[in-house]
């Protein structure tokens, strides 16, 4: 077997040796075990399941959350002529078929899809016809709510894994404790001596950390920016920052452009682009940027505000250096960043009367069911992300089963005459489009069907209504657009399990739990910035790795060697934290006369004094009052304290 992997990445990957882990995670899975594999940003995780899939039969599945992540792995196994597609949102029905084609003749080596999709049950049923060689999770941290980037669709791998018998899985990731490896391990059933990890210290990596005030932050980073050369990443946590910040960048002339999420898309590609081919030297970002980020030549990479967890700062310092040359991560610390960030903590939380609200909509409609997420979470005011949590949380529980996900409604116009296209088809054929067509409203381009009511007007099933419109579409002579997705689900047969106020109960504690957890994992960040000690060898032990050595390079240890060290922690500036006054009440007791619907409980009201927005204050377009945000530099628990005492 060493042969046969040694000559199949010569052959296909043009490499003469592997690099460390690779192989013993390659050699776990050819016979038949899964494994984890904890490797650091850049360490070749992608290599362990890509030659394997080529040595065994069926094809692999590999679980990826990012579309251009999925697009860059296939183009690249393809120009090296491996058989690998994707399934995403980006692709036509016709590109579609011809994967499920490929899939089901056996053609595909690996398959790439995102995690939802194991949602549909149509794709899991076609899953049952093909031969899996085995699942590859990347981001498999996303599976435990231990982890700094818990993701609810992730839960569910492990469960279809069973299910479907697909063994061996692999699990890969670059950020995981010991508390996360161990979830990962028990999901997939990972036997312990099959977890390889390899060593996160990368001994270019200078790690600094310089305490400073929040407004002598920009003035600094300028200096910094125009004496160290080359390209930087600068980390932020709110959008408004990172286009102050590269503002002031640019006028002191730092040759700096913004990235975050809320940019129209051909500006976030521009910045991209430009950072990648050398003409930005600096991006001023928010974790919205740097997934699937390989460019070797950073210099640099600044956390102009704390990170919200000690994985994200591995994550994100992680991109600096990849050509192992010196590289500074340096972090701007300051405490008045951890209001910020407890309060996005707090502000995730649902009120337990949106809980108990959401979980009798889910339990009393009926043994199937189905609903639009947006819809209802603007009804609950809980956000997607936790409806999600508590639906997978029922599914793994045994109390709901998902059937899939569906569209409400689809819009189609016509590519030529309408006469043209009906002339095409035998009479019989034709009197049925009629119909199906008259069905619509008509609107001056577009006509919009509800395959729904139209299958009750016509007496026809749905599933012929969506065939002829996905023929119509696949001939060329329509355009079709779906809309208004729905989830489908089954009350499971034991009832004992669905009592709604004893799973509101639960739901409530477990978003507790995950409330104090996140607020603990802020603490972490504290506790490196003010630790006197090597700062390398404390991340490194914080992920379960021991180094005998100071690494000699970080603050910690420079600071030693000049004779300057202390043994005091290291003091964070923080401005004095504003105490709610006289005028801030009586402009609450006035937002509260107001009798607005989305901020009923004191809970709603704390987050929208803190400038959090809900899926309820967006759509009642809340933000634009005076009142959003006037206490946004006041812990949460203390505006929460406050809103209580009113009630």
């Amino acid at each position: 077997m060493p042969a046969d992997l040694h000559a199949t990445l010569k052959k296909h990957f043009g490499h003469a040796a592997f690099r460390p882990g690779q192989e013993q995670v390659m050699q776990a899975l050819l016979a038949g075990r899964s494994a984890l594999a904890l490797f650091p940003t850049s360490a070749g995780k992608s290599l362990c399941y890509q030659l394997p899939a080529l040595l065994m039969d069926g094809v692999t599945l590999v679980i990826s959350p990012l579309i251009a992540l999925m697009k860059d792995q296939v183009e690249a196994l393809r120009a090296r002529g491996i058989a690998a597609a994707r399934l995403d949102s980006s692709l036509s029905l016709e590109e579609s078929q011809r994967v499920f084609d490929d899939m089901k003749s056996g053609a595909l080596k690996l398959l790439y899809i995102a995690p939802e999709r194991l949602m549909n049950e149509n794709f899991i049923e076609r899953l049952k016809r093909v031969k899996i060689a085995m699942m590859a999770v990347d981001e498999a941290h996303c599976i435990s709510e231990w982890g700094h980037n818990f993701r609810p669709e992730y839960l569910r791998l492990a469960l279809v894994a069973r299910e479907l018998g697909i063994h061996p899985v692999l699990a890969l990731t670059a950020t995981a404790t010991p508390d996360v490896g161990r979830d990962i391990r028990k999901a997939f059933n990972i036997a312990e001596g099959d977890h390889v990890q390899t060593s996160f210290h990368r001994a270019n990596l200078h790690y600094r950390i310089t305490p400073c005030p929040a407004l002598k932050r920009k003035e600094y980073l300028t200096r910094v920016l125009l004496k160290r050369k080359g390209a930087a990443i600068v980390y932020v946590t709110l959008q408004n920052t990172a286009e102050e910040v590269a503002t002031h960048l640019q006028r002191n002339g730092v040759n700096a452009l913004a990235y975050h999420a809320g940019l129209p898309d051909e500006h976030r590609h521009a910045a991209q682009d430009s950072f990648m081919n050398d003409s930005l030297d600096v991006i001023v970002a928010t974790i919205a940027f740097g997934m699937g980020i390989d460019k070797a030549n950073i210099r640099a990479v600044y956390h102009y505000n704390l990170p919200k967890t000690l994985e994200n700062y591995m994550q994100e310092t992680g991109r600096a250096g990849r050509d192992g040359k010196p590289s500074v991560c340096e972090m701007l610390a300051c405490g008045d960043d951890c209001i910020v960030l407890e309060n996005f903590t707090f502000g995730d939380t649902p009120t337990s009367q949106a809980l108990r609200q959401l979980v009798d909509h889910l339990l009393r409609q009926g043994q199937e069911f189905d609903f639009s997420l947006y819809e209802l979470s603007q009804s609950t005011d809980i956000r997607p992300l936790v409806i999600e949590t508590v639906l997978t949380n029922l599914e793994l529980n045994g109390v709901v089963r998902p059937l899939g996900s569906f569209y409400s409604s689809y819009q189609f116009r016509f590519l030529q005459p309408e006469a043209r296209v009906l002339s095409g088809h035998h009479p019989d054929r034709q009197t049925f489009l009629r119909r199906l067509f008259s069905a619509g409203k008509r609107g001056t381009k577009w006509t919009t069907l509800n395959p729904d009511e139209a299958a009750v007007q016509m007496e026809e099933p749905r599933d012929r209504i969506l065939s002829a419109l996905t023929w119509l579409q696949e001939a060329g002579e329509i355009e079709l657009k779906p809309s208004g997705s729905r989830q489908r689900y089954r009350l499971c047969d034991d009832r004992d399990q669905r009592d709604p106020a004893q799973i509101s109960e639960q739901m409530q504690r477990l978003f507790t739990r995950r409330e104090a957890r996140d607020v603990e994992r802020l603490g972490q960040v504290l506790e490196l910035a003010a630790h006197r000690g090597c700062l390398t060898r404390w991340l490194l032990r914080y992920f379960g790795e021991e180094m005998p050595d100071d690494c000699g390079t970080c603050t910690s240890c420079l600071e030693r060697a000049k004779k300057v060290a202390t043994e005091t922690p290291r003091e964070l500036p923080q401005s004095p934290v504003p105490a709610i006054s006289m005028e801030d009440v009586a402009a609450i007791r006035g937002l509260m006369d107001e009798g607005h619907a989305s901020l009923r409980t004191p809970r709603q009201l704390a987050r929208f004094l803190c400038g959090l927005t809900s899926p309820a204050t967006s759509r009642e377009r809340l933000t634009r009052n005076g009142a959003f945000g006037m206490l946004d530099k006041v812990p949460f628990a203390d505006v929460l304290a406050q809103t209580e005492s009113m009630r």
